[in-house]
């Protein structure tokens, strides 16, 4: 059996059992980035009314690993891999695991909005595609700016 070692990038989402408190969502968090540290796993943790959508990367093997612990996690159910994707580079390099609270849109928002944490969990492999670009470079614009008042 051959492991395979390319930089590799996987999008899940999963439904908590119950939902998570911010003391619950910090220990999860604290432990996934010990774990995915040393593992050298990058990523982004959403979580949005006992919703998760999770991006992971880095080696194939190590990643592929990660999620089959996952989804033995009695916290999560409908754990579902929404994209599996090759990489030239990280996306969320500096982050063992980067994670961003959500609050659901008010439902009356202007005609045409999209909700990009929606189409991640519903879409197609485009809209999922796009959503991913979109919700990266909001993140990453998120933590510029917490980086600059610190």
């Amino acid at each position: 059996m051959t492991v395979d070692h390319a930089l590799f990038s996987l999008v899940y989402c999963s439904t908590a059992t119950r939902p998570f408190d911010d003391v619950e969502l910090a220990e999860l968090l604290a432990g996934s980035r010990e774990h995915n540290h040393a593992q050298g796993i990058t990523g982004m943790l959403l979580y949005r009314d006992g919703e998760f959508v999770q991006i992971l990367e880095g080696d194939r093997h190590d990643v592929e690993q990660l999620m089959e612990r996952i989804g033995r996690d009695p916290r999560h159910t409908d754990v579902r891999i929404l994209l599996e994707e090759p990489l030239h580079e990280r996306r969320f390099e500096e982050w063992t695991m980067g994670y961003q609270a959500l609050v659901a849109p008010d439902p009356g928002h202007a005609e045409g909005f999209r909700d990009s944490f929606d189409d991640l969990r519903m879409g197609d492999h485009d809209m999922i595609g796009r959503a991913l670009m979109e919700l990266t470079m909001w993140f990453r614009v998120r933590e510029s700016a917490v980086r600059q008042t610190a």
